[in-house]
């Protein structure tokens, strides 16, 4: 079939032909949009779930109906390096900048810019320029205090928000990279902004630990927040991804090939739209039939070999490596940690250090206390195909060699027993 026509491309955060199985979140989050949009209090909202089940394609979507619904936004990504003050005070210069087109009094908007000036000087960000005759506003955001001074930065921009009668969203992507400190900072902020009624809201998304790093950030985070879990897809929504797009270029699955595509894929989003991509390029004409769906599994396995796996694979130190080859002879998980170690042939104290590195990684998290899981489906299945000869290890250490028996000493002499009354001999 012509591949220029192609209804599939799978990326990073790519939006697919088509978004099944996802109404429930989309409607949430409206709704959300809508009450904070006309002053009525709601909870911001964290998409959770493992790499390739749609949370960044879900803030893309969720982004343009803010921007639809009159919003200032403002779609960012944690990474691994920055702290949350280089992150968050150009976002915000950003969204007091879109609020300045706006007409309304300029008071709310110049204690705003004055706040950022403030801010950036203190935690030595560069912000840029904002505006001739800004000056920094004493006593706001300029303690030095992280999380006192987020705070006092959301209730500015809030307040210049709602003086110009506008809402502002904030969507970050990857938040379980930011440190607890930061992390709390940012919770506690959001909860300023919430206790005082401002058109402020949040939309972040990261991996399944997301979740217990707020709770540890800030015990309040779960009345903060509403946690969206985000997984696979059920199969008929899987099915529905796959076919409706075909058919709208005007060409058809067999069912057999359908069932055959989500049973390979687990029905996982961005899996999906690797296999219908594949799919598409190997059929030479409409129907794409079983045949056709199994030569796209080879394909589409060596393509996420080669970039979605490897890609993650190629952060890991040996030892890192090591641990979560040892969790994929394991199967799929999650799985005790105990058993990951005497897989390793070490102690459980001997690997908590790595284990902890590949959950800071992002490439395993823990849904459960001493239980370890993959967040990238399938990851075991590639461990095995890069690392095929992994030798588990019942032992914790080599046993001793076997010693020479110790040559018999003759017995001591008996010593004279010294009778009553006799003198002790020297």
């Amino acid at each position: 079939m012509d591949r220029a026509r192609n209804p599939f491309a799978p990326g990073a955060g790519t939006q697919p032909p088509e978004l099944t199985g996802r109404n429930a979140v989309l409607e949430t989050s409206r709704i959300t949009l809508e009450r904070i949009r006309n002053r009525r209090a709601d909870r911001s909202c964290l998409l959770i779930g493992l790499r390739g089940v749609g949370k960044t394609v879900l803030l893309n979507r969720i982004d343009q109906a803010a921007r639809q619904a009159g919003y200032q936004s403002c779609l960012l990504e944690a990474p691994e390096d920055k702290r949350l003050a280089q992150l968050l005070a150009p976002a915000l210069r950003r969204l007091v900048l879109q609020l300045d087109v706006i007409e309304g009094t300029k008071e709310g908007l110049r204690s705003a810019l004055g706040a950022l000036r403030s801010f950036a000087s203190i935690f030595q960000v560069s912000i840029g320029d904002i505006g001739l005759g800004i000056t920094p506003t004493p006593g706001v955001a300029d303690s030095g205090n992280l999380e006192s001074d987020v705070a006092d930065l959301m209730v500015v921009v809030g307040q210049a928000a709602a003086e110009r009668s506008t809402a502002v969203a904030l969507l970050i992507d990857e938040l379980q990279y930011l440190p607890e400190e930061d992390l709390g900072a940012l919770i506690a902020g959001l909860h300023r902004a919430a206790q005082q009624n401002l058109p402020l809201v949040m939309f972040g998304a990261g991996l399944p630990q997301l979740a217990g790093l707020t709770g540890k950030a800030k015990s309040y985070a779960e009345r903060l927040f509403v946690f969206e879990e985000i997984g696979a897809l059920n199969a008929e929504d899987a099915r529905r991804a796959l076919a409706e797009p075909i058919a709208r270029e005007g060409a058809a699955i067999e069912r057999e090939a359908l069932d055959d595509i989500v049973e390979a894929t687990h029905g996982y989003p961005y899996f999906l739209q690797e296999w219908g991509k594949h799919a598409w390029n190997q059929a030479k004409h409409s129907p794409i039939d079983l045949a056709d769906a199994r030569a796209a599994a080879i394909s589409a396995v060596a393509a996420l070999d080669k970039s979605f796996f490897k890609v993650r694979l190629d952060r890991l130190r040996p030892s890192e490596r090591n641990y979560l080859r040892a969790m994929a002879e394991l199967g799929p998980g999650p799985h005790r940690s105990g058993d990951v170690a005497a897989m390793l042939g070490r102690a459980v104290e001997q690997v908590a250090p790595i284990r902890g590195q590949v959950i800071a990684k992002g490439m395993a998290y823990a849904p459960a206390h001493g239980d370890t899981a993959f967040t990238v489906p399938m990851f075991d299945s590639f461990l095995k195909r890069v690392i095929p000869d992994f030798a588990p290890r019942a032992e914790t250490r080599p046993p001793r060699a076997e010693q020479p028996p110790r040559a018999e000493r003759p017995p001591r002499a008996a010593r004279p027993r010294r009778g009553p009354g006799e003198p002790e001999k020297k």
